[in-house]
């Protein structure tokens, strides 16, 4: 389990721009990595579209927002054109990265139990530092909330 305080964990993914991007190219910058279970679905449309109402607070936060799920390139491209979404869709298709920050295992939704992506953010500071794990993320809030740890 990623603890807050430790140093995120270091990974390339691919885009939905299809470009690679690497974690700790990003140093010097805030970063929030969130994980969510799958594109065009009700919660993750949700969390998605209160980051994009709200991206301009991310941008002042100087903050560079990278989602990331199991689903292909194309999908999030999909996802990212039907939503005007204005932040960093990455493919982790193989969930290594899910594994790599604990995020990924057995789910229980409407009586049946599989393999798949718990909602989690990772606050990352400009150090690369975790500064903030955020589990069983409420799509509703979770832009506010995240906003009011950049803040601090």
């Amino acid at each position: 389990m990623i603890e807050e305080g430790t140093p995120a964990p270091d990974f390339t993914l691919t885009s939905d721009a299809g470009e690679s991007i690497t974690l700790s190219e990003l140093r010097g910058k805030p970063v929030v990595l969130y994980f969510y279970p799958k594109d065009d679905t009700t919660g993750c449309t949700t969390q998605a579209c209160g980051i994009r109402d709200a991206y301009g607070e991310f941008e002042q936060a100087g903050a560079v927002v990278l989602g990331v799920s199991p689903d292909d390139e194309a999908s999030h491209v999909k996802f990212r054109d039907k939503y005007d979404l204005p932040f960093t869709l990455l493919a982790d298709t193989g969930h290594k990265v899910a594994d790599l920050y604990g995020v990924w295992g057995e789910k229980k939704y409407m009586g049946r139990t599989y393999l798949g992506v718990s909602r989690s953010t990772f606050v990352i500071g400009e150090d690369g530092m975790i500064k903030r794990v955020i589990h069983n993320v409420k799509p509703d809030t979770h832009a506010a909330d995240v906003l009011a740890i950049l803040a601090n």
